[in-house]
């Protein structure tokens, strides 16, 4: 009887690990794309002259970084404790800019765009419960480099953090990007 249970655990695993690809369509479409793409995005957090519009950008960004080392806490907005969206929500509430509370809502304002259109200031969205197939993350684009792209957001391990696009988990778990301003 042990035997046959440590044989379903097996089983079990190996179609867990099997299925834990992605089937969702990408914004991009190789990562030789995203390599080759991703030293011509531009950084606006280093840049003085930037636009009007991308001078909001870093102030949205600004005020996002100052919740940086904030715990996690559903349905936060303030340095008690803050959610993913929460984050967002604030930062660009600060200048001005109305959005909706939640990532899934979110997700639907802006234009969407390619990972190689990517600029500071720009939303990523991910899918992280693979059991659900719906966006229930954000973060915000505080960098884009050589190295790959960095957001903010609200980890419910970590707090606010800095994170990288190319870490496996973000990378595998990105479903979209969308610049609201």
């Amino acid at each position: 009887m042990k035997k046959l249970l440590n044989i379903s655990i097996y089983i079990l695993l190996g179609v867990f690990i099997t299925s834990c690809g992605s089937s969702r369509n990408r914004v991009i479409t190789t990562k030789e794309e995203y390599r080759e793409t991703e030293m011509a995005v531009p950084n606006y957090d280093r840049n003085p002259e930037a636009e009007p519009e991308n001078r909001t950008a870093l102030k949205v960004v600004r005020t996002a970084k100052k919740f940086e080392g904030t715990r996690y806490k559903y349905g936060g907005t303030d340095k008690k404790g803050m959610d993913c969206s929460g984050l967002i929500y604030v930062s660009f509430q600060e200048e001005g800019i109305s959005l909706p509370r939640t990532s899934r809502d979110m997700s639907l304002k802006g234009k969407r765009l390619y990972l190689k259109e990517v600029n500071v200031g720009d939303l990523l969205f991910f899918e992280t419960n693979k059991n659900r197939k719906v966006i229930n993350h954000v973060g915000l684009v505080v960098e884009v480099n050589e190295d790959g792209i960095y957001f903010i957001h609200s980890s419910t391990s970590r707090g606010v953090i800095i994170s990288s696009l190319s870490e496996s988990y973000w990378y595998n778990n990105f479903v979209m990007a969308r610049r609201i301003i």
